[in-house]
């Protein structure tokens, strides 16, 4: 049944954002997961970031936003989704013994603390990512997250990109991209985000006043509407 499901492609890969301290990083993470071919990046908290280092490919990955790690959950269980925390914990298992089952999100920690309690317990079974050398404690977020996304292609069988010269073939970019500062919100879902503002920093993606931040370089466009 499980090879089955591997030559249909219906195994699908997802990545979860939540609590990154370094924004930059997030447009790197963009950029791997189109390459290991991700179907949906979702942003639970704040709706920007910094697309440094996603060199276009965000025009060829869908963004989905939550406000709480708890709606992100309940989306991903409806698509009968195990979530994946990347962090060693005891019953973490080798990334590259492959302990998945389904369809699969992924997500990583801060750079500094890792996985909090909170996310640690949305989680159904964590992975880590074996070392062989002594010279570092971690990874870089966005390294363990190009292994383990591979990792998992592997396994759910993607098909490998077909390649031109020394490069992989790019896609066109869809017809319909429309900038936008953030994804189109709901009178329902506004008064939600405000509600949140005013009961807490909603883990540091808002600022204590409520004004929310505004950086130059903003994803546009990413959205689902």
């Amino acid at each position: 049944m499980e090879n089955e499901e591997k030559i249909k492609g219906k195994f699908e890969s997802y990545v979860i954002v939540h609590n990154i301290a370094k924004r930059h990083n997030v447009g790197t993470l963009a950029r791997s997961a189109t390459a290991f071919g991700v179907s949906e990046l979702i942003l639970v908290g704040r709706r920007d970031f910094n697309s440094f280092g996603s060199h276009g490919s965000t025009s060829h990955l869908s963004f989905r936003h939550f406000h709480s790690l708890s709606l992100a959950r309940a989306f991903l269980k409806e698509r009968d989704c195990d979530i994946c925390g990347v962090e060693i914990t005891d019953n973490a298992m080798p990334v590259n013994e492959h302990p998945f089952r389904k369809s699969t999100a992924f997500l990583l920690g801060n750079e500094g603390s890792g996985l909090s309690a909170k996310e640690c317990e949305i989680c159904d079974f964590f992975v880590y990512i074996p070392q062989y050398g002594g010279g570092t404690a971690s990874l870089n977020v966005t390294v363990a997250a190009s292994i383990v996304l591979h990792q998992f292609g592997v396994w759910a069988g993607f098909s490998e990109r077909s390649r031109e010269g020394n490069k992989f073939l790019v896609t066109e970019k869809p017809a319909n991209q429309m900038r936008r500062k953030y994804c189109t919100e709901t009178a329902e879902s506004i008064a939600e985000e405000r509600k949140e503002r005013k009961e807490s920093a909603a883990n540091g993606f808002f600022f204590e006043n409520g004004v929310e931040e505004a950086p130059s370089n903003l994803l546009d466009s990413l959205f689902d509407s």
